[in-house]
């Protein structure tokens, strides 16, 4: 196996090695994977029917203008300060889905910074594996930030050398994060911006996980960049409608951000990467227009975080996260996230991903996904109940 291919593993790949040689106690339900369960969305059938015909012509690389703009309203409305500022002809790509955004952006990010001997890509400790692979592929080196209990599962800002700082082309950040469901206040990403201004990097905010969340609405990159100068510069926002509308088969989402990479990201990918197809776009414009069904998203999850919150009762340091879908229960208790996977397939067909799957040993520190396993939401709320009653009978 080469460094690339250990580095970016898939984590369910490596699951399915763990348990491969263990039956499932019982009837398998699968809360590994982050793959919503919700109703698909009214408009998407009609809409795709009525474009069909637009499969058979090649998809103009900016998007077409109805879903540039659709997602510019929707901007304006998620954050009114920005009503105005972002133009759907200069801050705005669409993507095919933001993991594909997350991954070739960073060719662009790196050529910012061609002078850089020795570039760094900045990628918080548990992490999503696509950052990975493009600091990887791109000739940069990852620097892994410890994003653990002590620092509210989001990178401590103020440990990071200042030698790395010069040297860095970008910092993913993930706000909700996964899979600790962690939010960044206003104040954290103003630091972040901050620095990214401070030592011209880019930040690269995927927040694909935003309009998930049970109370307060979580604070966007874009919205703070604004606030605190008026300027957009330096700092890209990657969504999604995955989570948001509940269409990962879709594969649709978007780059917002600096108007001078989003020129430079243009041309690269006009020959570089995938469009998505005129008549996703149009079902895309459909979605970012509407927000019954993403209200309708969020009272699934809050019925989930619910059951969890009665059913767990505080065991496993569980706490309901601000945003996001996912539980990251600390398994200490039980042999760690790897020993408690095992125990939990064998003992009640529940499938959860060890937290080691989803981070990197730290240099003279502990693996920050060592004790924890990572628990999807996703499911009916009668299937969310099951499963963590299972849990609890099994493990106490």
């Amino acid at each position: 196996m080469t460094h690339l291919e250990e580095l970016v593993r898939s984590p369910f790949a490596r699951l399915n090695t763990l348990l491969e040689d263990t039956p499932p106690g019982a009837t398998p339900l699968n809360f590994s994977l982050g793959e919503p369960h919700t109703v698909l969305p009214p408009f998407v059938q009609p809409v795709l029917e009525e474009h069909l015909a637009a499969f058979g012509k090649y998809p103009p690389i900016r998007g077409i203008p109805a879903l540039r703009e659709a997602i510019g309203g929707w901007m304006a409305r998620r954050y009114p300060a920005l009503e105005g500022t972002v133009d759907p002809e200069m801050h705005i790509l669409p993507l095919n889905g933001s993991r594909e955004g997350l991954f070739s952006a960073i060719f662009p990010a790196r050529a910012r910074k061609s002078h850089v001997a020795d570039p760094v890509v900045l990628i918080p400790n548990p992490f999503y594996q696509v950052y990975a692979a493009a600091a990887a592929v791109a000739g940069t080196e990852p620097v892994f930030l410890p994003s653990g209990p002590q620092s509210g599962f989001l990178p401590d800002l103020d440990a990071i050398d200042e030698t790395i700082l010069r040297r860095t082309v970008a910092l993913y950040l993930c706000s909700p994060s996964n899979p600790e469901g962690a939010v960044a206040s206003r104040d954290y990403l103003a630091k972040a911006i901050a620095l990214a201004r401070r030592h011209d990097f880019l930040l690269f905010a995927d927040e694909c996980y935003s309009e998930i969340y049970c109370d307060a609405a979580p604070p966007g990159a874009l919205d703070v960049a604004h606030a605190c100068t008026g300027s957009l510069a330096n700092v890209l926002s990657f969504q999604s409608l995955s989570k948001r509308s509940g269409l990962p088969g879709l594969r649709s989402g978007f780059i917002a951000g600096d108007p001078d990479f989003i020129e430079a990201y243009f041309r690269f990918r006009n020959v570089a990467c995938p469009q998505v197809p005129i008549p996703i776009q149009h079902v895309s414009a459909a979605a970012w227009a509407d927000e019954a069904h993403v209200e309708a998203g969020r009272a699934f999850y809050r019925a989930n975080f619910e059951a969890a919150d009665s059913i767990l009762q505080g065991r496993y340091g569980h706490a309901q996260p601000p945003g996001g879908f996912f539980l990251w229960l600390n398994m200490a208790d039980f042999g760690g996230g790897e020993a408690a996977a095992k125990t939990l397939w064998k003992g009640c067909g529940v499938k959860v991903l060890p937290g080691t799957y989803l981070t990197k040993p730290q240099s003279r520190q502990a693996n920050p996904g060592l004790d924890f396993v990572r628990l999807a939401l996703v499911h009916d709320e009668e299937t969310t109940r099951e499963g963590l009653a299972r849990i609890v009978a099994t493990l106490g």
